[in-house]
């Protein structure tokens, strides 16, 4: 009597139009990303007026402000104050990404975007790559005006590259604390309310003085500031005049920045995520 050998089923092959994790959280990041990209599109006059308030600042600080400011040494002032607008560019994403994900709270936007079946690491990671685009959209116009005003990079393209890539970082930084800060807001109103918090944290610091004529208090706050250190890197890379200074942050500004970078991007990104999935729980 033989026995007959059965042949094993040949395995059904793989879906392959159903994404693996990473391509799903990088196509739900990228059709977040476009989603906040269109709002601005359908809003020119907020994208105006975020290109418009640097431009501003420029001939604030820089003639009317800059005419009674010393910089140590013999440097311009208004080469002094460039590399701290830009710096002020990356720190104001907070506000933005706070406000604009407070809307999408409040509206219910989150709630239905968290009913879907979507990534929301990605969402989140769209909202905030969209942002970094606009950063990008407001920094390029600032460099203009800074060089049409006397500005320079005397370091070489390489440094200028590096300080540029720092300030791109710390955006990123920024949009995450803005994240986590618009979901724990709640509200469109709250989060406009939380912005005028935003505005000391960003004025203490070495963006329009020196910190060494502030108190001693001051200006250790001012020193440890995770802005002072971007400030001073950029300065460092473009060849831009510096006051000196004392403490270690100032001193190493380019380390720094990346590890304040990292600090707060180990904080905040998953505080926001988890913030995102408990959201009215």
């Amino acid at each position: 009597m033989s026995v007959s050998t059965l042949s094993p089923r040949p395995a059904a092959p793989a879906d392959r139009s159903t994404p693996g994790p990473l391509r799903r959280t990088a196509l739900d990041a990228a059709t977040s990303a476009t989603r906040v990209l269109l709002y601005y599109r359908h809003s020119p006059a907020l994208l105006a007026v975020s290109l418009a308030v640097p431009v501003v600042m420029v001939v604030l600080f820089g003639y009317v402000f800059g005419s009674a400011m010393q910089v140590p040494g013999s440097g311009d002032y208004r080469e002094f104050l460039m590399p701290g607008l830009f710096a002020m560019v990356a720190i104001n994403g907070i506000t933005p990404t706070m406000v604009g994900v407070a809307r999408d709270v409040e509206r219910g936007a989150t709630d239905r975007l968290r009913s879907m079946p979507v990534s929301r690491f990605g969402v989140l990671l769209g909202s905030a790559l969209a942002d970094l685009v606009i950063g990008v959209a407001v920094l390029v116009p600032l460099v203009g005006v800074g060089l049409a005003v006397g500005w320079r990079m005397r370091n070489g393209l390489a440094d200028a590259l590096a300080a540029f890539a720092l300030l791109v970082l710390f955006r990123f930084v920024m949009t995450w604390l803005g994240t986590f800060l618009g979901l724990a807001a709640g509200s469109e109103q709250m989060a406009g309310q939380l912005a005028v918090l935003t505005f000391p944290p960003a004025i203490v610091t070495n963006v329009f003085v020196p910190t060494g004529g502030m108190p001693g208090w001051l200006r250790v706050i001012a020193d440890w500031n995770p802005a002072s250190a971007v400030v001073a890197a950029c300065r460092q890379l473009f060849g831009n005049p510096s006051a000196p200074a004392s403490a270690w942050p100032l001193q190493h500004p380019v380390v720094a920045t990346l590890l304040w970078s990292a600090v707060l991007l180990a904080v905040f990104a998953p505080l926001a995520a988890r913030k995102y999935s408990t959201h009215g729980r």
